[in-house]
């Protein structure tokens, strides 16, 4: 008899098969239906996330959690009501299943389609951040897959009761197991082995973790790892906007993965302005560590000396390195090396340096004059995201809808046989494009 993973996995296959031919208004009414469900439950999931909490506070409080995960397990009332808007903002997504991608007339008679599709089966495995149940359902759900979800273990409570509320919906609908949870280490190690009924794993996590689960996994894996992002200042550039996007970039949520861990000054900013960067960084309660240029030119400011380690490090609190960079060029190298390829930001009045910026460095986002914290599906219209994926494959940046379906090609004609077309007197192909 199969084991209890392989059953999910089997469900889920099944089920798959089912969600890839449902219509836009079947699947946005699940999603909103899941939205009042939430919107109903809201006493529910506090209580459970409240629980998570205590549990948590005593593991860091005994050293055995770090407070990063700490601070992404809450679910406030404010995040409570995201909840809602993340499933109420992908029901209003077009549907991203059945586009037409490409047409052309082979010959007379037969038509070659190329149209999007789900991927089939997915598996998500993530820490702490219990709304990542929400996103990656709905993102699922209305991109026609199936997705099994194994949260981290200080989540557990709070992860169970949004489950509830979504297997609730799907059974009503006839589609249980369209959405599943599994909890223990063993499962995932389980999991690892399913070839035969999943297509993808997304493993949200550290380097370390995404690592493991591809060296130990057939299935194909799209990363979404450490977020190490870089904020580069120009020395032609405002100061009062340079304050606010660096302290915006650090400490709108220290423990996000699109919130800077290091921070780029040009030797041609000038001391007044670097001044107030740090100064403004230092009063919001954000701990320096810089290199030895930096900490010269400054040493009135408290500034701890940063080493190698600290500039590929993420903190993930209110801990930020700095460094001065002799220019565009050096800060370039400097982010495609110590980065982790997610996002990186220049503030600068030159476009051109701007272009330069946005072109040579390899990251899934790029931006000017804005700070990293921009980087989110949902900021993007996306409705929600399943990971950032720092990746080169099918799906980069934030994977909404469009990185969860692939496609096919869609042949129609009307009893042609391919000898037709080889040999001394093959027939030759029209190949004209169709409109679609």
């Amino acid at each position: 008899m199969p084991s209890q993973i392989t059953q999910i996995c089997q469900q889920a296959r099944k089920v798959s098969v089912t969600l890839a031919s449902l219509d836009k208004e079947s699947k946005d009414r699940l999603l909103r239906k899941m939205a009042q469900k939430v919107k109903e439950q809201q006493a529910e999931i506090t209580a459970a996330n409240q629980t998570d909490l205590k549990h948590a506070q005593v593991l860091v409080e005994a050293g055995e959690m770090s407070p990063v995960l700490l601070s992404r397990l809450a679910l406030p009332p404010h995040k409570i009501d995201q909840l809602v808007g993340y499933l109420e903002g992908v029901a209003q997504l077009e549907d991203p299943v059945g586009r037409t991608q490409y047409a052309m007339t082979l010959d007379d008679g037969l038509d070659l389609i190329r149209v999007t599709c789900p991927l089939g089966v997915l598996a998500v495995l993530f820490e702490s951040r219990p709304e990542v149940v929400i996103q990656v359902s709905a993102l699922c759900l209305k991109s026609g897959n199936a997705v099994i979800l194994k949260g981290g273990s200080e989540a557990a409570q709070s992860n169970r009761v949004l489950f509830s509320l979504i297997n609730e919906v799907l059974v009503e609908e006839g589609l249980e197991g369209a959405v599943a949870l599994i909890e223990t280490r063993q499962d995932v190690a389980e999991i690892l082995t399913e070839e035969e009924n999943l297509d993808l794993i997304i493993p949200r996590g550290s380097n370390a973790f995404v690592r493991y689960i591809q060296e130990h996994t057939k299935i194909p894996v799209l990363g979404h790892s450490e977020g190490i992002c870089n904020l580069y200042i120009d020395g032609n550039v405002d100061q009062a906007m340079a304050v606010g996007v660096a302290i915006d970039s650090k400490t709108d949520y220290p423990s996000a993965c699109n919130a800077i861990e290091n921070l780029l000054f040009d030797q041609a900013c000038e001391g007044p302005l670097v001044e107030a960067v740090l100064k403004g960084l230092q009063a919001v309660g954000v701990r320096l560590k810089a290199c030895p240029v930096t900490r010269d030119r400054f040493p009135g400011l408290k500034i701890e000396a940063a080493t190698e380690e600290d500039f590929h490090t993420e903190y993930g609190d209110l801990t930020l390195s700095v460094k001065t960079v002799s220019g565009l060029e050096e800060a370039i190298e400097f982010i495609n090396k110590h980065g982790s390829h997610h996002t990186d930001s220049i503030l600068t009045k030159d476009k051109h340096k701007a272009e330069l910026f946005m072109t040579r460095v390899d990251s899934a986002c790029v931006f000017h004059n804005s700070s990293t914290r921009f980087s989110d599906g949902f900021v993007f219209g996306l409705g929600a995201e399943v990971g950032i994926s720092t990746n080169k494959t099918h799906a980069r940046g934030p994977v909404g809808l469009e990185g969860l379906v692939i496609y096919k090609y869609l042949l129609k004609g009307k009893g042609q046989v391919r000898a037709v077309y080889s040999g001394p007197k093959a027939k030759r192909f029209l190949h004209l494009p169709l409109p679609y």
